[in-house]
């Protein structure tokens, strides 16, 4: 057991709450990053109703969730310091309660904008909740089986959090509407702003400043980023709107690191990098959720719209994929303090990788079972391998003062991740679809009714099995780039990441050593 500072004994009491209750606590907090973990898909099975019912073109749709995890992972940094400064459980209740009116009025959204803006303030208020919820588990439990097993509870809410969301999706869009994707959030944030105060005492506040300018440099950044390739994949490269994105998000990334480096307390403390396995494993989760939000993006659109799968049947889909991820998150949070990270981190990403490089051969003629399940299955087992041993390493040997940072970074890379990510991948999408497009509609017009060329030359839109040909093109051509995305983590966990005794002896609740395993 490691020897805590009297910050470590304060911070103990903090989630014991009320009559001493962490397990009620713990589940309290678990239901919190459940709610804003599983928001950002749980969208996903209603976006083509969404798409529908808003007139939303394909690639514009991916702002949907784009609006949300990049004020979710442009912010957590800052809520992260801000429960910091502020208190925990204080900064705690706020974002679960902005979170839930913003998804109020985003589940009575009448125009495009009015979703993407109430999307949006779902993430700051999912970025000032996740970061703290994380870092009150990190202060209370000390390093050891102890803080594994309520780490193992959290990284097990995080992974399948995504894929039960795709589930209730489903099951509200099909038996309700898909407002109530977003309506179902308000009665479970009240329920958790009610019993957080009963069970979860507040924290020790540290004193310290908020680096707003670093904030606001980051998220605008990676929102023109984002938009840059979103708008190339739509007008091209050579479109003077990409062009000024792509050299705002220069300027503005680049003013970032300025201000990181000077401030006297960045939001972004340089010294988390100093780390090398701290600074391999951002690295490896930004790549895998790059991969992870577009292999979920693009599969609900396929077996939708190619296999003609209700809502709720395209939610049930995905629970192989829960499956998987929970029995590769037990596995590497049972053996993680006898072999380390770096072997669940390499086996990890390798499964994952196979996973979507067999989804790179999906057919328009594919079935469930033959195109998707089995590399649906790989792909969630290697993500689960990695989350549990990803989360420990990041937070791992962190001061408990800056748990909020630390905790706050490791989210912010997986949302931002997974934004970058989604986009990129919309752009190859975007233009592998254009491509194939051009041979459908000279197919479609050689072999069309002129009934069927009629209804084209109205709408514009191919009808099937051409329209599935031009989007199974575009999916099969996205996952390639998703599998360099994997092996950019691939290569990070072989090249960076090392096996240090010390790292094994917290992991087990002994006493630290020094020296390198490895």
């Amino acid at each position: 057991m490691v020897t805590t500072t009297p910050v470590d004994t304060q911070a103990e009491k903090g989630l014991a709450g009320s009559g001493g209750r962490p397990g009620i606590a713990l589940t309290v907090i678990a239901a919190c990053q459940l709610m804003v973990v599983l928001d950002a898909t749980i969208v996903n099975i209603a976006l083509p109703h969404i798409q529908d019912a808003l007139s939303f073109s394909t690639t514009d749709l991916s702002w949907v969730l784009s609006a949300y995890t990049l004020t979710f992972g442009g912010l957590l940094l800052l809520g992260g310091r801000a429960g910091d400064i502020l208190g925990r459980r204080r900064v705690f209740m706020a974002g679960i309660l902005l979170f839930t009116f913003a998804s109020l009025l985003g589940g009575f959204a009448q125009e495009p904008w009015h979703l993407l803006a109430a999307r949006a303030l779902q993430g700051v208020g999912g970025a000032i909740a996740s970061p703290t919820s994380l870092a009150l588990i990190t202060t209370t439990f000390p390093e050891g089986p102890e803080r594994n097993r309520a780490f193992g509870v959290f990284a097990a809410v995080s992974a399948g959090g995504g894929a039960i969301g795709l589930l209730a999706g489903g099951m509200l869009t099909e038996w309700l509407d898909w407002r109530w994707v977003l309506f179902v959030n308000v009665p479970i944030g009240l329920l958790i702003a009610f019993l957080a105060p009963r069970y979860i005492k507040e924290s020790e506040r540290h004193p310290g400043r908020f680096d707003i300018a670093g904030a606001a440099t980051s998220t605008l950044g990676m929102a023109a980023l984002v938009y840059g390739f979103i708008r190339a994949s739509e007008n091209g490269w050579k479109d003077s709107l990409t062009i000024g994105s792509f050299v705002a998000a220069a300027v503005l990334l680049g003013s970032f690191a300025l201000v990181e480096s000077r401030a006297k307390e960045p939001i972004t403390p340089l010294r988390m990098f100093a780390d090398r396995n701290r600074s391999g494993t951002y690295v490896i989760m930004l790549s895998l959720a790059a991969a992870m939000f577009g292999m979920f993006f693009f599969i609900v659109l396929w077996v939708q719209d190619v296999l003609g799968y209700s809502p709720i049947a395209s939610g049930l889909a995905f629970l192989p994929v829960t499956v998987a991820i929970v029995t590769g998150a037990g596995l590497s949070q049972r053996f993680l303090p006898t072999l380390g990270p770096k072997p669940f981190m390499v086996t990890g990403s390798s499964i994952t990788g196979l996973g979507l490089f067999w989804l790179t051969f999906i057919e328009a003629d594919s079935s469930y079972v033959g195109g998707v399940l089995g590399p649906m299955i790989l792909f969630g087992f290697g993500m689960g391998l990695n989350f549990v041993t990803l989360t420990l390493t990041a937070v791992s040997g962190v001061a408990p003062h800056e748990a909020g940072a630390a905790s706050g970074l490791l989210n912010a890379t997986q949302q931002v991740g997974g934004s970058l990510g989604l986009s990129i991948l919309v752009t190859v999408f975007g233009t592998a679809s254009r491509t194939e497009g051009e041979k459908q509609v000279a197919d479609f017009l050689a072999h069309a009714t002129p009934e069927e060329r009629a209804d084209f030359l109205r709408t514009g839109e191919l009808p099937a099995p051409w329209s599935h040909e031009v989007l199974t093109s575009g999916i099969s051509t996205a996952f390639t780039a998703a599998v360099a995305m994997v092996a950019v983590a691939l290569l990070t966990a072989v090249l960076v990441i090392r096996v240090r005794r010390s790292d094994l002896e917290a992991l087990s609740g002994k006493a630290e050593a020094a020296g390198p395993v490895a």
